[in-house]
C-alpha cells in the first residue's frame, strides 16, 4: 500500500484516456480541445490500451483497487470496451462521461465489466444546455436511459454549480426522484483550475439550506466530510472541496494524464511523473514518487502559496 507523508493511503486511481472532447463546456479546465468525429483509435500522445492495462496492473500491486476512466470524453476512445474488459477482472471500473455517445455502447460496457457511471447534466432545458455545454441534450438523455436499462445503477448525475446553472437544480432533483437508480451530485467549481470562473461561483450555504429544508435527513459522509441529503426518492450529494481542508485530508486517489503522467492532485501540474517508456520497476518507483509528493491541496499546499480570497455570488432559486 502507498501512503503519503500526511498518512493518506491510496486506494483509487483516475485515468484520463483522452483530452479530446465533443463538448466545449463553459466551466471545463482542459476539455474541448479536439475532434468531434466520434469514437476512434488513440492518437499518438494518448496511452494505448496495452499501456493503460500495464499501468493499472502495476497499480494493483500497491493495493489500488478502483479505477475511474475519465477524459476529456472517454467514449471518444473506440477501444473503451476492450480496456474495461481487460481491467475489470482485477479492479473495480467506473466511468465519467458526458453521455452523448453512450446510448449504443452502454450495454457492451456493462457486459465488459463496467460497474458504475457518472454522467454530466447541468440543465434539462435544451437551449440552456446548448449554451452551457456547447452540445446537444437529447443524446445525453438517451445515453442515461440506455445506462439504466443496461443495469448501470446507481448512476450519479453530475451537475456543476454556477450562477447560470443553479436555477436548474429543482428540476434536476425532480428528474432524479422520478427515475429509480439515479442520484444527483452537485460539484463546486474550483477556481484554481479556471480563475475566470471565480465570479460565477454559487453561495453553497443557500444551496445547503434549500436541500436541508427538503431532505428527510442529512448524513455527513466520513470521506471528504461532505453532506448527503436523503430526499424521499433520491439522494443529493455536494462535492465541495474549495476551502475544505477535511476534503483533501481524506483524499485517497491519484491520477494519470492521457499521455501517461502520474499526478497526485487534480489541481496541481507541478507534480507530474512520466511513465511512458519506463520498465516495470521504474513505473513502480514513479508511483512511489508521486505519492511521496502528495499534500492536501486545500491545506498544506495552498498555505505555501498564500492564495487571494475567492469571491462568490449569492444567486439561488427561491
Amino acid at each position: 500500500m502507498l501512503v503519503d507523508g500526511y498518512g493518506r493511503f491510496v486506494s483509487d486511481i483516475r485515468v484520463s484516456l483522452t483530452n479530446r472532447c465533443n463538448f466545449k463546456c463553459v466551466y471545463c479546465h482542459n476539455e474541448g480541445l479536439g475532434d468531434t468525429l466520434g469514437p476512434r483509435a488513440p492518437t499518438a500522445d494518448e496511452m494505448t490500451a496495452d499501456e493503460v492495462v500495464r499501468l493499472l496492473r502495476l497499480a494493483r500491486e500497491f493495493d489500488i483497487v478502483r479505477v475511474k476512466f475519465t477524459g476529456g470524453e472517454p467514449t471518444l476512445r473506440a477501444d473503451l470496451e476492450e480496456i474495461v474488459r481487460r481491467v475489470s477482472p482485477f479492479m473495480e471500473v467506473s466511468l465519467t462521461t458526458n453521455g452523448s455517445l453512450l446510448a449504443p455502447r452502454a450495454k457492451a460496457l456493462r457486459e465488459a465489466g463496467l460497474s458504475r457511471l457518472n454522467l454530466s447534466i447541468d440543465t434539462l432545458d435544451p437551449a440552456h444546455f446548448q449554451r452551457v455545454r456547447r452540445g446537444t441534450l437529447a443524446p445525453v438523455l438517451a445515453g442515461l436511459q440506455a445506462a439504466l436499462d443496461a443495469g448501470l445503477a446507481p448512476l450519479k448525475v453530475n451537475m456543476v454549480l454556477l450562477d447560470e446553472t443553479v436555477e436548474a437544480l429543482p428540476s434536476l432533483v425532480d428528474f432524479a426522484a422520478k427515475r429509480p437508480g439515479l442520484t444527483l451530485q452537485l460539484i463546486e467549481v474550483m477556481p484554481e483550475i479556471r480563475t475566470d470562473m471565480a465570479p460565477r461561483r454559487v453561495n453553497l450555504e443557500r444551496v445547503r439550506d434549500w436541500l436541508t429544508a427538503r431532505a428527510d435527513f442529512v448524513e455527513t459522509r466520513v470521506m471528504h466530510h461532505r453532506k448527503i441529503y436523503h430526499l424521499r426518492e433520491t439522494d443529493v450529494e455536494i462535492v465541495d472541496p474549495v476551502g475544505n481542508p477535511e476534503f483533501c485530508a481524506n483524499c485517497h486517489r491519484i491520477r494519470v494524464t492521457h499521455d501517461g503522467k502520474l499526478k497526485g492532485c487534480l489541481n496541481r501540474n507541478d507534480d507530474l511523473v512520466p511513465t511512458r517508456g519506463l520498465d516495470d520497476d521504474q513505473v513502480r518507483q514513479a508511483f512511489r514518487t508521486v505519492v511521496q509528493n502528495r499534500m492536501p491541496y486545500y491545506d498544506a499546499y495552498l498555505k505555501r502559496r498564500s492564495p487571494a480570497s475567492i469571491p462568490v455570488t449569492a444567486r439561488f432559486p427561491p
